[in-house]
């Protein structure tokens, strides 16, 4: 099972990345597996630490893969050398335990040394689930046919247009944008261009 979260990590000038990323669960371990190239991976090496938070406002996954808004809040960590989103509702601290390299998609075992609670979750949210899909959409759609893209968004749409708050409606806005750029690109550039793999 993999859960989609927001990893945030610290370079070594205190310099922090957010970045939305699935994590599975081993036990007391957390497994992490980044594509090449990634902030997230470089910064983990060097810090032997991330953090785990667990948020409902989904402007951050959307914000991140559509770089409308990378700079999200963020405290430092209660016991790692990272930082965590300074609005979640949890965090869960990791310390990096093995690295199982791979020229495109390192593993990183993680230790999970810390948790702390700070919200209460209210319940799922249909329009929030469907921005973390449509995030996932626009996280690639330099390899996805454009049907396919506009199949899964229109009925994302269903779940925004009758449940959606004032955050979700921001998110949702981003990746509609996101992909209206996309295609443009593809428009002036005759079709051929690739788009960039979203770093994490």
């Amino acid at each position: 099972m993999i859960h989609e979260t927001i990893v945030t990590t610290a370079a070594c000038d205190g310099r922090p990345h957010i970045a939305p990323m699935g994590a599975r669960y081993e036990g007391d371990h957390v497994i992490l597996s980044p594509f090449r190239p990634s902030t997230t991976l470089d910064n983990i090496v060097a810090s032997r630490a991330a953090v785990l938070n667990f948020t409902t406002d989904v402007r951050v996954f959307a914000g991140c893969v559509t770089h409308c808004m990378t700079d999200w809040p963020t405290l430092a960590a209660s016991c790692v050398a990272s930082v965590r989103l300074a609005e979640s509702l949890a965090h869960a601290e990791l310390e990096l335990d093995e690295l199982r390299d791979d020229a495109e998609r390192p593993v990183l075992r993680m230790k999970c040394v810390y948790r702390e609670n700070h919200a209460p979750f209210a319940g799922f949210n249909r329009a929030q689930s469907a921005v973390v899909e449509g995030a996932i959409l626009v996280s690639r759609l330099f390899m996805l046919p454009a049907d396919k893209v506009d199949r899964e968004m229109a009925y994302l749409q269903i779940a925004i247009d009758k449940t959606a708050g004032d955050n979700e409606r921001t998110a949702w806005g981003w990746l509609v944008a996101a992909v209206a750029r996309h295609r443009a690109s593809l428009e002036s550039s005759g079709g051929h261009t690739a788009t960039a793999a979203v770093h994490h």
